[in-house]
């Protein structure tokens, strides 16, 4: 897992969208009414849905693309074995099967997960779809020339790490088995009840073998979904989608528009001007990637109209300080704990964006059951945080007149780890006597800095998002000590290896029982906390204009975004 480096960038852009949210409950009744806004908000079959978004839809193969829960734009063409539930709020967290019978039957140890395919699946053309596509899906994602997806499966699938995909080994994965057309089973090299999430990423798509073109498969994949790709210009610039004549319909996308056109490279106010103006065939748009930023959330909810056409969600994702127990004065424990007490997280919120887009975190893993949130604050600073318990720890660290420390955050006006977050978080721990200079650097550098054991400073901004709503993905890539990545991108920023905490994950990865799990992250959770090597300060939160004339919003806590497999636009 330590290569999700960047995990909530990826899994937002192939996925989610420009990722900025995290939270609890999504969309309900008090945001929007979940069917549309205005007339008749009966959802019917036509038309066609425009997606308006920034970033282009880029390497459109399910072996390149980093998705979770089959993605957003990529789900309407590539079913997997196991997809996300499509239903609001915390339902849609879960995992359901897609093209298999079930989420997949492990064996006792849950190294072993077998699955079967439902009858009757077909691909664009009317050819059926068979276990051995899939398994053939799997192996071409290996290909140097078709890397870009989640690594786990170099990780997790026995005999695989150095596994060089079909076009160079043509015996490919002996730990994927399919003994009929039918029956898939996976050989894993560690037990992982969490395979079934696994199962929903794009890398799961069936390909068939005769139809692949190798790096020119991104122009015209397949569909085993409800709609092909009729055209692709400047590599997903503009996607045009049209309906799969042979897709036989299933559990979870309901498909009512007879086109999808997705048109990317719009500047994001652009894209909020369009949608709030609602013109044309603008009243038929919504956007996977682009939030409404402080000033134009503003202008939106002194507008009733407006108000009623706004997506409200959450993803599984965190903002939060974090240290280098390395560099010094970070290496004290109470220095650390210092910092935690003196965080005024009203102020941070309030440069976040205000409580519309940020809610207050103290617990490292996001605020949903999903993860197995358990409510803790072991530093407790209050909503302006705790100038005079700071004061007491830093003397008792030998720092009875204060201390300067340097904050590294990015330029990047993300509202996350950028100037405004690192300037409230300066202002705040002034008052406990923490002089604070700031390091601001482009994205890139930032990026390369803090991801590097050579380089990584002692106290930094940073963010996480997860791969599939678990506490997993979420827990082990920054504090897992087998996952210190020494000449690489590394993500265990704090450097904690500790043995108790490893064994617990592995202990933890056995369970099947996904609720059991949750709980046990949880506890994991807390019991990581009182390490001080990160400081969680608020999860993002959603909030998307969608036009006039959209139906049947759904919105999950896998993805907090509008899920455009569910809307209508008649």
């Amino acid at each position: 897992m330590h290569q999700s480096s960047v995990i909530a960038r990826r899994v937002a852009a192939a996925s989610v969208g420009l990722v900025v949210a995290a939270g609890a409950a999504a969309c309900g009744p008090e945001d929007n009414d979940a069917k549309g806004a205005g007339g008749d908000s009966t959802p019917h079959k036509g038309g066609t849905l425009t997606v308006l978004n920034a970033e282009a839809q880029t390497d459109f193969d399910p072996a390149r693309l980093y998705t979770s829960g089959g993605g957003n734009v990529p789900s309407l063409v590539f079913r997997t074995l196991t997809t996300r539930n499509r239903e609001n709020g915390a339902e849609g967290a879960k995992v359901v099967p897609d093209l298999a019978t079930d989420t997949g039957r492990p064996s006792k140890d849950a190294t072993v997960w077998t699955y079967t395919l439902k009858k009757g699946l077909e691909y664009e053309d009317g050819t059926p779809i068979t276990s051995a596509d899939i398994k053939y899906g799997i192996e071409r994602s290996f290909a140097p020339e078709l890397s870009g997806g989640a690594p786990y499966l170099r990780d997790w699938l026995s005999g695989a790490a150095d596994y060089q995909g079909p076009y160079k080994d043509k015996k490919g994965l002996s730990a994927i088995e399919t003994p009929d057309a039918r029956t898939i089973v996976f050989h894993l090299n560690k037990p992982e009840g969490e395979f079934p999430f696994l199962a929903t990423q794009t890398q799961f798509a069936p390909v068939p073998k005769a139809k692949d073109t190798g790096t020119k498969y991104e122009q015209h994949p397949v569909s085993s979904g409800p709609y092909k790709v009729v055209r692709n210009q400047n590599d997903g610039e503009r996607v045009l989608l049209e309906r799969n004549p042979h897709w036989s319909g299933d559990d979870e996308r309901k498909a009512y528009p007879d086109k999808v056109d997705v048109r990317s490279g719009l500047d994001s106010s652009v894209i909020n001007q369009r949608l709030a103006a609602s013109q044309g065939a603008d009243k038929a748009a919504v956007t996977t990637d682009t939030n409404l930023g402080p000033a134009e959330l503003a202008r939106v909810s002194g507008d009733k109209g407006l108000a009623a056409r706004v997506g409200t969600g959450h993803f599984g994702y965190t903002d939060y300080i974090a240290f280098n127990p390395k560099v010094k004065p970070f290496d004290d424990p109470k220095v650390r704990q210092a910092i935690s007490y003196a965080v005024d997280r009203s102020s941070v919120i309030n440069a976040a964006g205000g409580s519309a887009l940020a809610e207050p975190a103290t617990t490292f893993l996001p605020d949903q059951k999903s993860f197995g949130y358990t409510p803790h604050d072991l530093f407790p600073a209050g909503k302006s945080g705790n100038a005079a318990k700071a004061k007491e720890l830093l003397k008792e660290a030998g720092h009875p007149n204060g201390l300067t420390v340097t904050l590294t955050h990015s330029n990047s006006k993300d509202f996350e780890t950028s100037p405004e977050i690192a300037t409230a978080l300066q202002d705040a721990l002034k008052k406990a006597g923490i002089t604070v200079r700031l390091q601001g650097l482009e994205d890139n550098d930032y990026r390369d800095k803090i991801h590097s054991i050579k380089t990584e400073p002692g106290f930094f901004l940073a963010h996480w998002g997860a791969d599939w709503p678990s506490g997993g993905p979420f827990l082990a890539p920054i504090f897992d000590g087998r996952q210190i990545v020494k000449d690489g991108a590394n993500f265990n920023t704090g450097l904690l290896d500790d043995k108790s905490v490893n064994t617990e994950i592995d202990a933890i990865n056995k369970l099947t029982d996904l609720n059991a799990a949750a709980a046990r992250w949880g506890a994991l959770d807390k019991k990581i906390a009182g390490n001080a090597l990160v400081v969680p300060l608020f999860h993002p939160v959603y909030k998307r204009l969608y036009g006039s004339d959209v139906r049947n919003i759904v919105i999950s806590d896998w993805t907090g975004v509008l899920d455009i497999s569910q809307v209508a636009v008649k």
